[in-house]
């Protein structure tokens, strides 16, 4: 019989079938190694190497030619986007983490005693009292997209019914905010060239930026229902099955595809974007990857040259995902939460209890889970006896309803995204929060979306 690894896998119940190294046990995945001698690559952190033998991986690593290509584009601009501290943390940056992980927000959630943890729940319902008004249900399948609500698209592209209802809703609430235009007459739709000063229709966008693009889908649909003629899709991973094939077929559409993280792209060194009125996209951009895309988009300082250079944005709308993953590093208004009195960290236990938002069943659409106000009161007197205590915040959560704690993380989820749509409204853009499917489609349903209030509606 052949010989395989010794690592017992409890979940598949049974011994791991690669196998064993020379004069080992175990395979390359599950031989002991110590910690110390295993250190990230330079190049790329997703995999380790011998500290010994780090100089030599430098010279072969995979993705070294990737890294030097990259470097040698000019809109690379090393953590560009990446976002800059407090003044008052940056004079003591060795006080602040730049990564805190889920399992240390969880760890400092747990920490606090249980006054202070019914104290931080009831500032999150007093902030989102506070600003998060007006967040409506804003579900739009637009004419424009009856193509491929229809499926009268191109047969080899993967066709999923909620990837596509969402699509069509995040064009559906463009065009509903003016930001698109549809055709009245039923043939596709064209975007005006910006070259062409005989029209005055200052609104029309002839070019799309998708950040965090994956295969593409949702620019397919854009560029094949309005008509979109210069096309950018920014993602740092490789992808098979995408929409790129389809999209190079249309004569009338050029389309660049930027390997790239949003943290280091500068888009305004992109020369083929340069002058072209643009609209920003982006589907599920997850947690940082949010703020990252809007501070690419919008420069941060107030300098007129600057600020006169935003005006190629038209519009821009970003569906937003995992607020688990944000950091406060990254966060676009750290300056509006601080006002608010929420420190960093309460920042990030807000961020973890985003997570519950997502761990509730949404077969049916939960209409009562985002009421204003938890009802928590039992639960807080329960807590106070001296029984409860030795349990501290953990038996507490343990202890509340699914319901309770999915209200908490929708509570959570829209007072981040809020404090984004503050930051893009005091840039220049009218802006405006939805949830934009229901959450029986998908519970991350938050869409930001805006336009230059300049510019007169179509």
């Amino acid at each position: 019989m052949e010989e395989r690894c010794k690592f017992w896998l409890p979940k598949k119940s049974r011994f791991c079938a690669n196998a064993p190294l020379k004069n080992s046990s175990f395979c390359g995945n599950h031989t002991t190694r110590s910690d110390g001698q295993w250190i990230p690559c330079p190049i790329d952190s997703s995999h380790s190497v011998l500290e010994e033998n780090l100089e030599g991986h430098l010279k072969r690593c995979p993705l070294l030619k990737q890294a030097q290509s990259l470097s040698n584009q000019p809109f690379y601009q090393k953590g560009i986007n990446a976002g800059k501290e407090l003044e008052e943390e940056a004079l003591n940056p060795s006080g602040f983490q730049d990564n805190v992980t889920s399992e240390m927000k969880r760890n400092a959630v747990h920490g606090l005693s249980v006054p202070e943890f019914f104290e931080l729940i009831r500032k999150i319902e007093s902030v989102h009292v506070l600003i998060c008004k007006d967040i409506r249900d804003s579900f739009k399948v637009p004419e424009a997209c009856s193509r491929w609500i229809n499926r009268e698209v191109d047969r080899k592209l993967p066709f999923q019914e909620k990837h596509v209802k969402q699509q069509a809703s995040i064009l559906g609430n463009l065009e509903d905010f003016k930001v698109l235009k549809s055709c009245d007459d039923g043939e596709q739709c064209q975007c005006v060239e910006p070259e062409d000063d005989s029209n005055d229709n200052s609104n029309s966008v002839s070019a799309v930026v998708e950040f965090g693009a994956g295969r593409g889908y949702l620019t397919q649909m854009l560029a094949d229902c309005y008509g979109i003629r210069r096309v950018f899709l920014v993602e740092r991973k490789s992808y098979k099955l995408k929409a790129d094939r389809s999209l190079r077929q249309k004569e009338s559409l050029i389309l660049e595809r930027l390997r790239i993280d949003i943290e280091d792209l500068n888009l305004k060194a992109v020369e083929s974007l340069h002058h072209l009125p643009y609209l920003a996209i982006g589907k599920h951009l997850c947690g940082p990857a949010t703020d990252l895309s809007l501070r690419c988009c919008l420069a941060t300082s107030n300098n007129a040259e600057q600020y006169s250079s935003n005006l190629c944005l038209r519009g821009l709308a970003i569906a937003t995902c995992c607020h688990h993953l944000c950091q406060w590093k990254h966060y676009i208004n750290k300056i509006y939460f601080t006002s608010l009195g929420i420190s960093r960290e309460e920042f990030h236990a807000i961020t973890w209890f985003t997570s519950w938002a997502v761990d509730a069943n949404h077969s049916s659409d939960l209409s009562d889970v985002t009421d204003d106000r938890l009802h928590l009161e039992p639960v807080e007197k329960e807590e106070s006896s001296a029984n409860a205590d030795a349990s501290g915040v953990e038996g507490t959560v343990r202890n509340m309803k699914a319901i309770e704690r999915a209200r908490l993380g929708f509570m959570c989820k829209e007072i981040i995204d809020m404090g984004r749509l503050m930051w893009v409204k005091e840039h220049g853009l009218e802006t405006k929060l939805v949830k934009y499917v229901p959450s029986s489609i998908s519970p991350e349903n938050h869409l930001l979306i805006g336009r230059h209030n300049s510019h007169n509606h179509f």
